[in-house]
C-alpha cells in the first residue's frame, strides 16, 4: 500500500507541477460535489479542519478554487473549481487515464474485472 500511495503521488507530480496528489484529490471532490464547505471536505477525507484549510487557501491562490457566499446561508462560503481549476483537472485526468491504459494493456479483460472488483472492495471497507 505504501509503494501505491508513493506511485500516486509521483504520478500526480509528474502530471501537472501545479497539482499535488492532495489537490488533485480535492479538485475532484470539488467537481462531483461543487459548493461543498471545506468543512466537509475535512469531515470526507478525515482531516484536521486546518490540513484542509491550508490545502484550500494553496488552491485558492493558484487559481484554482474560489470561495462562494453559500446562496442557503450567507454566513457560510462554499467552494467551487475556477475555470483555470476545472482545466487543468481536465489535464491531469487525461494524463492519470493515459499512464493508467498504457500500464493496464496487456492485462486481459478477466484480470481488469477482478481488479476493478478488488479495488471497489477495498474502498467500500473503509466507508
Amino acid at each position: 500500500m505504501t509503494a501505491f500511495a508513493r506511485r500516486a503521488r509521483a504520478l500526480a507530480a509528474h502530471m501537472h507541477p501545479e497539482l499535488s496528489f492532495v489537490s488533485f484529490t480535492l479538485l475532484s471532490h470539488l467537481e462531483y460535489q461543487p459548493g461543498c464547505r471545506a468543512t466537509d471536505l475535512a469531515t470526507h477525507y478525515m482531516l484536521d479542519k486546518s490540513t484542509i484549510s491550508r490545502q484550500v487557501s494553496v488552491l485558492e491562490k493558484s487559481g484554482l478554487v474560489e470561495r462562494r457566499v453559500d446562496p442557503v446561508d450567507a454566513r457560510v462560503h462554499v467552494l467551487h473549481l475556477t475555470p483555470h481549476g476545472a482545466n487543468v483537472l481536465t489535464q491531469v485526468s487525461d494524463a492519470r487515464r493515459l499512464v493508467f491504459h498504457e500500464r493496464l494493456a496487456g492485462w486481459d479483460a478477466d484480470d481488469l474485472d477482478r481488479f476493478a472488483g478488488y479495488l471497489q472492495r477495498y474502498n467500500r471497507s473503509g466507508e
